[in-house]
């Protein structure tokens, strides 16, 4: 196995190669597909359709937004953990999609970046995978349930070298790691962390920062900064009109 790190569009692009195939361990923004495919054929002198398999850990904009073009032109398979409903469902679903596109934009725009990222926000996964099981092909990956950040989130477990791909389990900001923004179920989200230091993996894949190695101080960290409440944007909406709101009635 041999893990290449590239740099994403605003995230890191976890591809794994084998032999057999190659391995994606999150479904990027729609941007990375050039950047991928440059990589697989010019790089690694291997043909596009060498790409067998893209993992979903969730469905924000830079984590399953090249999914199905991936999927489309490579005939890749593509995995997500197990879920009865879609994640942008309903009028509720689709304004809170154009938000995260919005957001996705933001921090791209910080970058000095600016290109579409519309994609589909209704996954159609080739197979839903449940917390313990192994990835078709790749049987030295395990799926993890970490929900929290969403309902949906999956970390996944590299078992030879135990490392582990956890996705925005948490970031890092200023130096220092701490909960991602949303996170959506508080107590799923505690949870998943302990699930995850129990574990005691020798390192962390993070999403946006690369492989990292906590202390128990730093777990401990995150854990205090851990919301006790949902923390998402319409909270933070809400939480906004109702200061102006009373700014307002002062004056």
């Amino acid at each position: 196995m041999k893990l290449h790190i590239l740099d994403g569009y605003i995230q890191k692009i976890y591809l794994v190669e084998y032999p057999h195939g190659l391995l994606l361990l999150d479904g990027c923004s729609r941007p990375d597909v050039s950047l991928l495919r440059d990589f697989i054929q010019q790089t690694l002198a291997r043909p596009f359709s060498d790409l067998k398999l893209v993992v979903v850990t969730h469905m924000h904009p830079d984590h399953a937004g090249a999914a199905h073009t991936l999927r489309d032109l490579t005939g890749c398979q593509i995995i997500s953990g197990v879920v009865e409903r879609p994640w942008y469902r309903g009028m509720s679903g689709w304004l809170m999609f154009a938000t995260d596109l919005i957001l996705t934009q933001w921090v791209a725009g910080r970058i000095g970046k600016r290109q579409n990222v519309w994609y589909s926000p209704l996954l159609r996964p080739d197979r839903q995978l449940a917390d313990g099981q192994l990835l078709p092909g790749f049987e030295d990956w395990q799926v993890v349930t970490t929900p929290g950040h969403t309902d949906r989130d999956i970390s996944l477990w590299h078992m030879p070298s135990n490392k582990m791909y956890v996705a925005d389990l948490m970031v890092q900001v200023k130096g220092r790691f701490c909960p991602p923004f949303p996170v959506f179920h508080p107590n799923q989200y505690r949870a998943s962390l302990h699930k995850v230091r129990a574990m005691q993996p020798a390192a962390l894949w993070l999403a946006h920062v690369g492989e990292v190695t906590l202390t128990d101080a730093q777990f401990e960290h995150v854990l205090t900064l851990a919301p006790n409440k949902p923390k998402t944007h319409w909270r933070a909406t809400k939480l906004k009109v109702r200061q102006l709101i009373l700014r307002t009635s002062k004056n």
